[in-house]
């Protein structure tokens, strides 16, 4: 194997969340809201936070590094990324970019984080008011394509066209999701159980996308403490290994948007491949997955590409029994992810990978030595990630 690789030498030792609000209910602004997340990280870790030299985050947080390293009183700011585009499709690459600081010696501590206050900013995902078009928007605009969900709807319609996916597939993901919100005292949906005909009943937001298809719109923050795996068992937690992360995307991702020569894929073709290599493992080796639902039809795209089935086998698998934790086929998104536990743009879904490779989730899969976190379908760059335990490394 080629020493160009992350496998095995990173390690998260501490995960750490701020309160999860529904959309405009935080009493703290988003900055605090990132220190809240990262604070609770380092008492996670038994870490004193002025330890921490390098900060990675992605789609534009607007929590700078420096202004955070002084407001944790960091000693030495080393390291300090953040991942370009595809909005939460660089959640797993912000952990990679964190991770390769600290195997190239740039960084001996990283924070990875995002935080996300809609209510004290706007709407993450709401068309706003603009007098200059540019870019792919300049080709959806004018045609009344204002918002993702009428965006993703297009490819989501034509992956299930193209492969006879039909909406149970969608729904079960849906349940799946609420399912394990309801075990988790941190999901904003806990104790609001959603039924299959709860879900049928919902008014449709753009088909094939109905009300419960759609992630939240939330505020809070999360955090994730990574280390040189050499000084993973001097923390108090089980270690938490970096097995591969992976990110980018195939040939013409960029071209004019609805006419790109991949159009219904969730961009991570090539994307898995590498994650793959590096991690060596494959997809039968993975005993959970957190995947980035912008919306359900992006969880499909993205799980085939994976590798789980194929997509003509999407009705079949992507059934609520198969989904759900401790002994489904494949648990998914066992914290409630986007859709019932917090959007965060997708960086709870690492979190509760780390709580399942730990062993302390309240939605715990049967399988957990080796888990997968896949970033928001469907953008480009996209990215993945895969955690594993000791045993696993």
């Amino acid at each position: 194997m080629s020493e160009r690789t992350l496998r095995g030498k990173v390690a998260v030792v501490g995960v750490g969340e701020s309160a999860y609000y529904r959309f405009g209910k935080s009493p703290d602004p988003e900055f605090r809201l990132v220190l809240q997340a990262v604070l609770a990280a380092c008492r996670d870790a038994q870490m004193d936070p002025r330890d921490i030299d390098g900060f990675a985050s992605y789609a534009n947080d607007r929590a700078e590094a420096t202004r955070l390293a002084t407001a944790l009183g960091v000693r030495q700011l080393r390291s300090a990324t953040m991942q370009w585009g595809g909005g939460g499709g660089g959640c797993a690459a912000a952990v990679a970019n964190g991770a390769a600081a600290i195997a190239g010696g740039l960084a001996d501590c990283v924070v990875v984080y995002r935080g996300l206050a809609q209510g004290q900013y706007g709407r993450f995902g709401q068309a706003a008011d603009t007098t200059t078009v540019s870019g792919d928007m300049a080709y959806q605009m004018p045609y009344g394509v204002l918002a993702p969900p009428q965006k993703f709807a297009m490819k989501v319609t034509r992956f299930m066209h193209d492969h006879g996916v039909r909406q149970e597939a969608m729904r079960a993901i849906a349940l799946a999701s609420q399912h394990h919100a309801q075990a988790n005292p941190r999901a904003v949906r806990y104790g609001k159980p959603l039924s299959a005909e709860q879900y049928d009943d919902a008014r449709w937001i753009v088909e094939p996308f109905r009300l419960f298809d759609c992630c939240m719109e939330n505020d809070g923050a999360a955090a994730l403490l990574l280390v040189p795996a050499e000084r993973a068992k001097d923390f108090p937690n089980r270690p938490v290994y970096l097995l591969g992360a992976a990110g980018g995307a195939g040939w013409r991702a960029a071209a004019s948007p609805h006419n790109g020569p991949q159009y219904a894929s969730a961009g991570y073709a090539t994307v898995a491949a590498d994650l793959y290599r590096m991690a060596c493992v494959g997809p039968a080796d993975v005993g959970v997955v957190q995947c980035y639902e912008n919306f359900t039809g992006g969880v499909a795209m993205a799980l085939s590409e994976h590798g789980f089935f194929a997509p003509e086998e999407a009705n079949a698998f992507l059934t609520f029994d198969n989904l759900i934790a401790p002994h489904g086929a494949l648990p998914l998104n066992t914290s409630g992810g986007n859709l019932g536990e917090c959007y965060v743009h997708g960086f709870e879904l690492l979190v509760e990978a780390a709580r399942q490779v730990r062993g302390t989730s309240t939605s715990q899969a049967r399988r957990h030595d080796v888990a997968l976190v896949i970033g928001g379908p469907m953008v480009s760059p996209a990215s993945s990630l895969l955690f594993g335990s000791e045993a696993a490394r």
